[in-house]
């Protein structure tokens, strides 16, 4: 069985290509789209997403710049930003005794400096929810072996779910119930999603929703 703390790095590598082949599928029209995110449209949670992979990949080898965690601004394809993203953080991750690292992580409440493979843990469960998000937002199905799920939600219990989650730009909204339902709509009930969210009908809005 799949472990935390030995399988961490294949585990992320996992989610985060699952959210590659999700973004992938994405269509000029789709980057209005809203998400299960509130703040963000499509094109902003993607942004977002690839401002996380570059945080992490400069976490990864020491750099604890806040400004590494930045959206950049994305190009007339997002998704090839999106890619070249992705596999500069799995690159980072791939390299020898990452799992012993510290990442100093400036974007988290009090810039914590943790373990390479506790750091990892949060980038994979964030990366099975932004998969999960991506894929509600274009109406398909964010599927994953049940190993990976057994440890997002190993993960995703482990998350604090208290006032913190009520602060300006908290990583998750407060828990969700849930009754019944995948392993996977656990997870981002626990991490604040509703199961059951679909994206709304689109509005023509020009370039709204092309900010963060």
């Amino acid at each position: 069985m799949l472990t935390i703390i030995d399988e961490i790095v294949t585990l992320d590598a996992h989610a985060v290509r699952a959210s590659v082949a999700l973004v992938s599928r994405a269509r000029g029209r789709d980057m209005t789209a809203p998400t299960p995110c509130p703040d963000w449209t499509l094109h902003g949670l993607i942004s977002h997403m690839a401002a996380q992979h570059y945080g992490f990949a400069a976490a990864a080898v020491g750099d604890g710049e806040l400004t590494r965690w930045r959206p950049r601004r994305l190009s007339s394809d997002p998704v090839a930003d999106y890619r070249a993203a992705a596999d500069t953080v799995l690159a980072a991750f791939a390299t020898g005794g990452v799992l012993d690292r510290q990442f100093p992580l400036p974007e988290f409440a009090g810039s914590p400096v943790v373990p390479g493979r506790q750091a990892i843990s949060f980038h994979f469960v964030d990366y099975v929810v932004h998969s999960w998000d991506v894929a509600k937002t274009l109406g398909l199905e964010a599927e994953f072996p049940a190993d990976v799920l057994e440890v997002a939600l190993r993960v995703a219990l482990a998350v604090p779910d208290d006032g913190s989650r009520l602060a300006p730009g908290a990583a998750f909204a407060p828990s969700l119930a849930v009754g019944g339902g995948s392993t996977l709509d656990l997870i981002v009930a626990i991490l604040g999603r509703s199961p059951g969210w679909k994206r709304p009908a689109l509005r023509l809005t020009g370039d709204a929703g092309r900010g963060r």
